[in-house]
């Protein structure tokens, strides 16, 4: 009865430790782990330390639904879609496009938000509208970030010796600014951001493209029909154009 005893008090003493360790009783929630490139405002920047902007917060709209607790990760945008698809994130939001080449990777949520690919340039640029791009014997350079659909439909439409592709947009900008490339084709949003931080700087009327924005997960993950579940519900109720309306004043 003597070593019953001393084993159910051990028993309780390494349960005891483990509670400590591991928090139990308190209000653990599984992680939702979004993967983001922190530099395409309005849809995600950089508050100080904290990731703010309209993916961000539908994000943690959807994990607060889904009883989760949200963690962004910042990384190249480029890494996204690789990093989405080999599990190390679970879901993918950086104002991505669905594309048939990104539906190869991974599979998308529906759409959320819609996007405008514009053209910056200088002030008195010889380029006056997207149709200069295309026009016989152009030969105008080409701005984008590396693994976007701007960079993407540039590379298609133009020519990749004719596309110049950096890591961030900001880079982009500054190429242009000194003169390594005639323009920028990007975002509309961060456009206006880079234009109002860059004196000499336009962006055109025509827009080069417009797309649908989605979230992404690994093929067949249990989180794609949960997520895109709760982001209905977030659409239907008013919550996401609230969020997008708080970042984007209608013009």
């Amino acid at each position: 009865m003597k070593k019953i005893f001393v084993l159910m008090l051990a028993l309780v003493m390494v349960v005891s430790s483990m509670c400590v360790m591991t928090g139990c009783g308190q209000d653990s929630k599984k992680k939702l782990v979004m993967a983001t490139n922190a530099a395409f405002p309005p849809y995600e920047m950089y508050e100080g330390k904290n990731i703010v902007g309209i993916d961000a917060e539908i994000a943690k709209a959807i994990a607060d639904k889904l009883g989760m607790e949200l963690e962004i990760v910042d990384t190249e945008f480029n890494a996204i879609i690789g990093g989405v698809a080999s599990g190390k994130y679970d879901m993918g939001m950086a104002g991505m496009t669905v594309t048939e080449d990104r539906k190869k990777s991974v599979d998308f949520s529906d759409s959320y938000a819609t996007g405008v690919q514009v053209i910056i340039v200088k002030e008195g640029s010889a380029i006056a509208t997207a149709d200069d791009l295309f026009a016989d014997g152009a030969t105008y350079k080409v701005g984008v970030q590396d693994g976007t659909t701007g960079a993407i439909y540039c590379e298609d439409d133009l020519g990749a010796d004719r596309v110049s592709s950096y890591s961030k947009g900001a880079d982009a900008v500054q190429a242009l600014i000194a003169g390594k490339v005639d323009c920028v084709v990007i975002d509309n949003e961060p456009a206006k951001n880079f234009v109002a931080a860059n004196d000499g700087l336009v962006i055109l009327d025509t827009e080069y493209v417009t797309e649908d924005y989605a979230i992404c997960f690994a093929k067949d993950s249990e989180l794609t029909e949960k997520v895109n579940g709760a982001l209905k519900e977030l659409i239907a109720d008013g919550t996401v154009k609230k969020i997008i309306d708080k970042y984007i004043t209608a013009e």
